[in-house]
């Protein structure tokens, strides 16, 4: 088999340049877009003292060594979310971000190891006002580059429709049956319970899975692949174990103000109503990292200056969407690489 010419090579570049235009023509229109309503462009840096600590994400590490030759351990983040909030916390009342972010141990149609991510924030206002945003930005970026539905591996969606709200717990019954809740209590979760529902739905368990794990699982089997069908779907109230960064929903402490949105099964954004209490997210934390150090043998610091900022950062609402997947669904390409103007090699 002949191998596929390098994306540099003049004639593949030729055939990607209309798709990378085309990403230009809706960064702007986004730009413009947030201008419009007074948000500031912010630029976050990529070397951090922490990536983030979700247990299943995983950072590219580095090290600075000091004019005395001291050295110390850094990394490249994988989300500007800890920057952005610390700039929340200093004054800025709105604010995006066109971050490049880097996850290891990702790559495929949908992921690669450097990407763009596109953050932004609104302090005072509720997680509602993030998943309208995200739903003007589908019809900006369909509008932008003349499409009326988008579509990926079979599936299509009309980026102009008023997305679906789902809650997770209506999800797991309508595609699995399973009714979550009954297996969570605030933060506390039976594993036993929904092990049991999800193998009666049909979805394989293991006897060392985690209710995480478990949750994951139908999540992927059963739960996605019925979403972003025909229309957007936003899938609301993420179940509190779900939602490290994101505060208890008033109506039921079971569930978090975590949202994501879907088009065409694949998921785009994900957006919280922020969790600004530093001691319940120094608990979460170490929970998360106490899971990654169970699963992967390693853990990353806490960022603490992070945790300082969160005890004066304003109430607000967020959200991160793959901009590399929105320019995608937009403008028809198999996979984001072939949206980055400079991917990754294969090896």
């Amino acid at each position: 088999m002949t191998a596929a010419s390098p994306w540099w090579t003049p004639r593949v570049h030729a055939d990607r340049r209309p798709l990378l235009l085309a990403r230009n023509r809706i960064a702007a229109r986004l730009r413009e877009r947030f201008s419009a309503e007074d948000f500031v462009e912010v630029d976050p840096a990529a070397l951090q003292v922490s990536p983030g600590n979700e247990a299943h994400l995983h950072a590219f590490a580095t090290e600075q060594v000091g004019p005395d030759a001291s050295r110390r351990p850094l990394y490249l983040h994988t989300s500007p979310e800890f920057a952005c909030k610390k700039l929340l916390a200093a004054g800025e009342p709105r604010l995006f971000a066109f971050g490049h972010v880097f996850r290891n141990r990702e790559r495929g149609a949908l992921h690669h190891p450097e990407f763009t991510m596109l953050e932004w924030y609104r302090t005072g206002a509720p997680y509602g006002a993030v998943m309208q945003d995200c739903a003007a930005m589908l019809a900006l970026a369909a509008e932008t580059t003349g499409v009326r539905r988008m579509a990926f591996r079979g599936a299509e969606a009309d980026p102009f429709a008023a997305p679906e709200r789902l809650t997770v717990a209506e999800a797991f019954s309508r595609f699995a049956g399973i009714d979550l809740l009954a297996t969570v209590s605030g933060p506390e979760t039976d594993r036993d319970a929904l092990a049991a529902a999800a193998q009666a739905a049909g979805v394989r368990t293991a006897d060392d899975d985690t209710w995480s794990d478990v949750f994951s699982r139908v999540l992927v089997e059963r739960i996605e692949p019925n979403l972003g069908l025909g229309r957007p779907t936003l899938l609301t109230e993420y179940p509190a174990a779900e939602a490290a960064l994101a505060r208890p929903a008033a109506h039921d402490p079971r569930v978090a103000e975590r949202f994501e949105l879907y088009v065409c099964r694949v998921e785009l954004a994900n957006g919280f109503g922020e969790l600004t209490d530093p001691a319940e997210q120094r608990r979460r934390f170490a929970a998360e990292m106490a899971e990654k150090a169970r699963v992967y043998g390693e853990r990353y610091p806490i960022d603490e200056d992070f945790l300082a900022a969160l005890a004066i950062m304003p109430d607000a609402s967020g959200c991160a969407l793959g901009f590399d997947r929105l320019v995608m669904l937009a403008t028809g390409a198999p996979a984001i690489a072939a949206v980055i103007w400079t991917p990754m090699a294969e090896t």
